[in-house]
């Protein structure tokens, strides 16, 4: 799964540690998340939907074998 999330933080000027305890999670989950090495749950998913403004699919999106 392939994500914007960099692209929607850098829209809103936050830094991973921003974006982390706006969201409650580590700095390391943000970083894993950008790096796409974790896929979130559902619950972080709306999260970050609702924090960005936009729906999910405008957030992430289904890579080919997913």
């Amino acid at each position: 799964m392939k994500n914007n999330i960099k692209v929607q933080r850098a829209i809103f000027n936050f830094t991973q540690q921003d974006l982390a305890e706006k969201i409650g999670v580590s700095r390391q989950t943000i970083n894993a998340l950008e790096a796409g090495k974790y896929v979130p749950s559902t619950v972080l998913a709306l999260k970050l939907s609702r924090l960005f403004g936009k729906n999910v699919n405008e957030i992430f999106d289904l890579e080919e074998g997913d």
